[in-house]
């Protein structure tokens, strides 16, 4: 049976700009890919991120070259495909995981099965999704949270008054709170912040190093009263064994490693070393959180609220009550688009 992939890019506006410490997001730009054979259709999803590399043209000629690929007509198992797909675009991670995810879609709905249910049961307990509180003014990332009850918060990081915006924060509400510093922190500001936030009931901090600090993340778990979190040190499947050495856990970003395929082996090697899981997204839609959440039955934590930061969406599946996975009926991801 034939099998046709095409693709479209959309920009995603944002209810609030969206700030790290390394840039400002107003509208996000993404591709959706969409596999079918007429019958079955599945989607993934991969946004256009210049700090990984993921332009427009580089997701445009990646995809029209796997196109050539499914316009044979091949159909394999996705773990099968993958390896054949990662030696086409070989570099592009996030088009392979748009592709990925969307032939696990296909797979799982022409198969009539839920996609997470290739390695889970119905009524498995899943993590509760944090919501992403980027940087701002404080009056702003306060009325964020008043906004948008929330039982785990993820606060980002990386100015002169991290400690003040967090206490100021913990005065508003009782949620937990998870950090993340996207790098911007040497090892003993995190090794005294942790001091003190773990006082203000913080889970964990993610990501306060830079990645090539080595060293540095070595003293910090050997001194850090909270868990460590690895995110920009550990992208691919090859990083999982060095992560298990400085870090208490890893964070998998499925556009970051290829896709939900590779995500599979990571977890499986994480639990072997022992490492706390977390899965997280970017600012995406629901075509891409949907396809996230199929794992949340594998993981620690979660954090999968990049649809929940658009002021409209291009499609409907997960959806969440008040951090809990709601997911859809329909088979696969679950994913209509809009």
């Amino acid at each position: 049976m034939k099998i046709n992939l095409s693709f479209q890019f959309y920009d995603l506006p944002l209810a609030h700009p969206f700030t790290i410490s390394r840039y400002t997001v107003h509208i996000q730009k993404t591709v959706v890919v969409c596999i079918s054979d007429g019958m079955h259709s599945g989607y993934g999803e991969a946004t256009v991120n210049p700090y990984y590399h993921s332009t427009t043209e580089r997701l445009t000629t990646s995809l029209l070259k796997v196109k050539q690929v499914f316009d044979g007509g091949l159909e394999l198992h996705p773990s099968d495909i993958w390896q054949q797909l990662s030696t086409v675009i070989s570099e592009d991670y996030f088009a392979l995981c748009a592709v990925d995810i969307a032939y696990w879609d296909y797979y799982s709905r022409k198969h009539s099965q839920t996609l997470r249910s290739f390695w889970s049961k119905e009524g498995d307990v899943t993590p509760l999704t944090s919501y992403t509180i980027g940087i701002d003014s404080l009056e702003m990332m306060q009325q964020k949270i008043i906004e948008k009850p929330w039982p785990i918060y993820k606060i980002k990081l990386g100015t002169l008054d991290d400690i003040f915006i967090v206490e100021s924060l913990r005065k508003i509400t009782d949620a937990i709170f998870r950090i993340d510093a996207n790098c911007a922190w040497s090892a003993e500001q995190t090794i005294d912040n942790a001091k003190i936030l773990k006082e203000l009931n913080v889970e964990f901090i993610e990501q306060p190093l830079k990645a090539e600090d080595v060293d540095g993340m070595k003293r910090v778990r050997k001194h850090s009263v909270l868990p460590i979190i690895a995110d920009e040190s550990c992208q691919r499947e090859c990083d999982v064994a060095t992560c298990s050495e400085i870090f208490h856990g890893i964070n998998i970003k499925l556009m970051k490693c290829g896709g939900i395929t590779p995500a599979l082996r990571m977890i499986s090697q994480a639990k072997e070393q022992g490492l706390l899981l977390m899965a997280g997204c970017m600012t995406e839609s629901t075509v891409g959180i949907s396809g996230l959440c199929q794992i949340a039955p594998l993981l620690t934590y979660l954090d999968a609220d990049g649809a929940l930061l658009l002021k409209e969406d291009i499609a409907s599946g997960v959806d969440f009550n008040f951090g809990q996975i709601v997911y859809s009926k329909d088979f696969g991801t679950g994913v209509k688009m809009l």
